[in-house]
């Protein structure tokens, strides 16, 4: 199952950047898992003035960039706050009911549009306190990764 992360705004060249690709590389080294890669989306933000706007034109520009048969999950304040073991079985489950691939979505500064929740099959939060949109990315792709070493027992993960 291809994996992927669609996400608006772009990261620019820097640490943030740097993270990102070190976790999207550790995920490429873990295919024996029938999980294959972390590829990214990304999505320009909306210069509409009003929030409420912005949230929609993003979301359904989201929507739009979801590959064709592709699962969607998101990650979202108003999500399940999973374990890491939750989030790993859930990747688990997706991949042997036979999906092809699977993609997570992470909104800008106004969060995920409704229909974007609506949606996904799954929603997850990384918690109540309020996170920068690139920070978010990372924390997703630190997850993956995470959910990945936890399936193959490898043990990064130590909870």
């Amino acid at each position: 199952m291809r994996l992927g992360l669609l996400c608006v705004g772009r990261l620019k060249a820097g640490p943030e950047r740097d993270l990102y690709a070190r976790y999207a590389q550790r995920i490429e080294a873990m295919r024996h898992l029938g999980l294959a890669g972390l590829d990214l989306q990304e999505i320009d933000e909306s210069r509409a003035r009003d929030a409420g706007e912005r949230k929609l034109q993003e979301g359904a520009a989201l929507l739009a960039g979801l590959p064709q048969g592709a699962v969607l999950a998101a990650f979202d304040a108003r999500g399940r706050n999973a374990t890491s073991a939750d989030f790993a079985a859930f990747l688990a489950s997706e991949r042997d009911r036979g999906a092809k691939s699977l993609w997570f979505a992470v909104g800008g500064a106004e969060g995920l549009d409704a229909a974007v929740r609506e949606r996904a099959r799954a929603a997850f939060s990384f918690g109540a306190m309020t996170l920068p949109h690139q920070l978010a990315r990372i924390l997703a792709a630190e997850q993956i990764y995470r959910a990945m070493t936890i399936l193959s027992g490898h043990p990064y993960h130590r909870g």
